[in-house]
């Protein structure tokens, strides 16, 4: 059922989420950082990883590249069987507990012609793929585990969990341009849910991209999002909050450098949208908060009778649409 605004409302409706004064000079930062340490791409020819073999149109490589802290990163590389050329590429990210998976899972984006650059993400894998890439922290990394990561160094945004992971995004882009079969002026970035807000920040952060899509994308309006719904993830924010009373002030400081609104503002690549009206998990105003700020040629496609899981094979077929127009 709607548990959100109507379908006009949400046409008119703007997102209150502010932007600290030192938004630009926080990432420019931390990416710069980033940087100091040398991307290191590797990429091996997988032969011999469960069900390989049997991937007879497609050839998978298994990459790794250096993301936040200089920590080593987890990656697939999917092209077409035989590909000798540079290719343009797609750089998806994972939707929220998801990882990389296995090296003959996610196959739609090879076969359609596409380098296919799929990042592990940091300390998940365990909520429908699976993840072999842990969370360095300063520290002991914390492999592979169940959600949640919303409250992970909430307490300010240099400790904060997606500081790490948006870096790591960014430095999958590059790693995936310094490839020898992509394409470096042909690059788009997809994600669904979680997914879709890590590759939002990239856009944010990210010049020379060709293409966005952002299904269903998490991570947006946080103030909105962490009052309109009681379901996970934004949950957690709330559950987090109801023990610590004193700290809506700072959580709110903290969400405000990783809100895909504020990314929004500063990204222009042709970008899709989607959201379903019927979507608790990130509720559609929480979509158009982000969509609405996008500063980039957009179109949003909104699904009246869906929740989380959007268009689905719908959105696949968008999605392809919007890499064919883009990307070719």
């Amino acid at each position: 059922m709607y548990t959100d605004m109507s379908e006009a409302s949400l046409q008119t409706h703007r997102s209150t989420q502010t932007e600290p004064h030192d938004f630009d000079a926080f990432w420019a930062e931390t990416l710069a950082a980033a940087e100091r340490h040398p991307l290191a791409v590797t990429a091996m020819k997988v032969t011999d990883a469960p069900g390989s073999a049997a991937l007879t149109t497609l050839d998978v490589y298994d990459v790794t590249f250096t993301g936040f802290g200089g920590q080593a990163i987890s990656a697939w590389l999917r092209v077409p069987a035989g590909t000798t050329e540079p290719l343009p590429a797609i750089v998806q990210f994972h939707g929220y507990g998801r990882g990389r998976g296995q090296a003959f899972e996610n196959l739609l984006w090879a076969s359609a012609g596409y380098a296919h650059f799929d990042m592990d993400v940091r300390g998940q894998g365990s909520g429908g793929t699976t993840g072999v890439t842990p969370d360095n922290d300063g520290g002991a990394g914390t492999g592979p585990q169940v959600p949640g990561f919303m409250t992970r160094g909430i307490e300010a945004p240099g400790s904060y969990y997606y500081r790490r992971l948006y870096t790591d995004a960014v430095r999958a882009v590059a790693a995936a341009r310094a490839l020898d079969l992509v394409d470096e002026a042909r690059v788009a970035v997809m994600g669904t849910s979680q997914g879709g807000g890590i590759a939002l920040a990239v856009a944010g952060l990210v010049p020379g991209l060709a293409a966005l899509v952002a299904r269903v994308p998490f991570l947006c309006d946080f103030p909105r999002a962490s009052v309109i719904t009681d379901a996970m993830p934004y949950r957690e924010i709330a559950q987090y909050l109801a023990v610590h009373r004193l700290s809506v002030a700072t959580v709110y400081e903290t969400l405000s450098y990783f809100d895909g609104v504020n990314f929004a503002k500063r990204a222009t690549a042709p970008a899709v949208f989607t959201a379903g009206l019927m979507d608790a998990i990130c509720p559609p105003s929480t979509v158009f908060g982000a969509f609405h700020s996008y500063a980039g040629p957009k179109d949003v496609t909104v699904w009246q009778y869906n929740g989380h899981e959007g268009g689905a094979w719908e959105d696949d077929a968008l999605a392809l649409r919007a890499f064919a127009a883009h990307l070719n």
